[in-house]
């Protein structure tokens, strides 16, 4: 079960999730703490979990990914006695950045960056649809994205 979070320890995430490159003294002076307790905080935010991993986010279209892609996934009855095949088979492929199992008409849905729709068009047919147990693929393609965040609502924990 998750420790309680006090109000500098929510403090220190938001930050975090803004901008982790901050250091710790920065961090201290904004919320109001000296920096040893500000550091020892940090650290159990880390050692429980709270903080999974410091990255730098990537501009996608910069690095020559511009094609997004959601994909939602039907697998037949066969398919489904093996979920775990096929969560297994989806952790390998760089391109699908995210798979979440879902309840409803599809089992997956998955969100895949390529460089362009020719690469898409690859992938689903050297990759994805070569999967066992796919009863179906339905691709969106996005057109362009109005948000995207990595932000959680922490102020919404109150």
């Amino acid at each position: 079960m998750p420790t309680e979070l006090d109000e500098y320890e929510k403090r220190i995430l938001a930050i975090l999730q803004v901008d982790s490159s901050r250091s710790n003294a920065e961090v201290a002076k904004e919320i109001g703490l000296s920096e040893a307790p500000c550091w020892r905080r940090t650290q159990r935010l880390k050692k429980e979990g709270y903080i999974s991993a410091q990255v730098s986010l990537l501009d996608r279209r910069k690095v020559g990914l511009n094609t997004h892609v959601f994909a939602l996934v039907k697998l037949s009855a066969v398919g489904r006695s093996n979920l775990s095949e096929f969560s297994e088979a989806i952790r390998q492929f760089p391109e699908v950045l995210d798979c979440y199992v879902l309840m409803g008409s599809a089992d997956f849905m998955l969100r895949i960056v390529t460089r362009d729709i020719d690469a898409y068009e690859q992938f689903f047919f050297d990759k994805l649809s070569k999967l066992p147990g796919i009863q179906d693929v339905n691709s969106m393609v996005a057109l362009s994205e109005i948000k995207s965040t990595t932000r959680l609502p922490l102020e919404t924990m109150r």
